[in-house]
């Protein structure tokens, strides 16, 4: 069960993109955003970036902590510095486990490499695409089955706001979704959807369902998924 609630966690924070905002941090100084109850001393921030470092991250950009929800696990995540060719973005992503943070009884796994009560496997690699409104850019994990500057017409319009919601669809969902992160663009047919996180941290995302008319969009459904 823990095992299957970590592969769904991971899935939506790799996948579909939840993350918090990047901060850019100093020339030679690292990011550091933290959970309540899940702060890093400087001896334990030495510690994980060398793990980091021995895993092939050469410099480090971010660490950042969060809840394995709905469990009181905490994890920890390494992000490099970023490399941008045109409006593509990719950076390392290295998720690192703290003993005394996770579930009992669970230690590293095949692979891993541990350096005391810390240990990680392979890194991955994220990959986004910058999409441009207006002065503003946004990044974003997924386009699928539609071009960029389709995309970018979707977003102007939610972020305008320009749109008609049909009836079935709850309105006082609309205040809970962090507009300015959006996750996904998927077009299959006649029909898109589009992801955003919730705004609270580590509550899910928002999806909603799109059509088209005359250049009218169209929110005929919202689905909402919940740690």
């Amino acid at each position: 069960m823990i095992k299957r609630q970590l592969g769904i966690y991971l899935s939506c924070v790799f996948f579909l993109g939840i993350s918090q905002p990047f901060t850019a941090a100093g020339k030679n100084s690292i990011d550091t955003d933290y959970v309540a109850g899940a702060v890093l001393t400087k001896a334990q921030e030495k510690i994980v970036l060398e793990l980091a470092m021995q895993r092939g991250i050469k410099k480090a950009a971010k660490i950042s902590t969060y809840y394995l929800l709905p469990t009181e696990a905490r994890g920890i995540q390494i992000q490099s510095t970023e490399q941008i060719k045109g409006r593509e973005v990719t950076s390392q992503i290295l998720n690192i486990i703290y003993k005394k943070w996770w579930h009992p009884n669970e230690g590293p796994r095949k692979g891993d490499l541990r350096i005391g009560e810390f240990w990680a496997g392979k890194p991955t690699i994220r990959k986004e695409t910058i999409l441009k409104v207006g002065k503003k850019e946004y990044r974003v994990r997924i386009i699928q089955g539609l071009t960029l500057e389709e995309a970018e017409k979707l977003l102007q319009m939610l972020l305008e706001p320009n749109y008609t919601v049909e009836p079935a669809v709850r309105h006082e969902n609309f205040k809970q979704i962090a507009w300015d992160r959006p996750m996904s663009f998927r077009r299959q047919g006649e029909n898109y959807s589009v992801s955003f996180p919730h705004i609270a941290r580590g509550a899910g995302f928002f999806d909603l369902q799109i059509k088209l008319s005359d250049d009218e969009l169209i929110i005929h459904q919202m689905f909402q998924a919940i740690p």
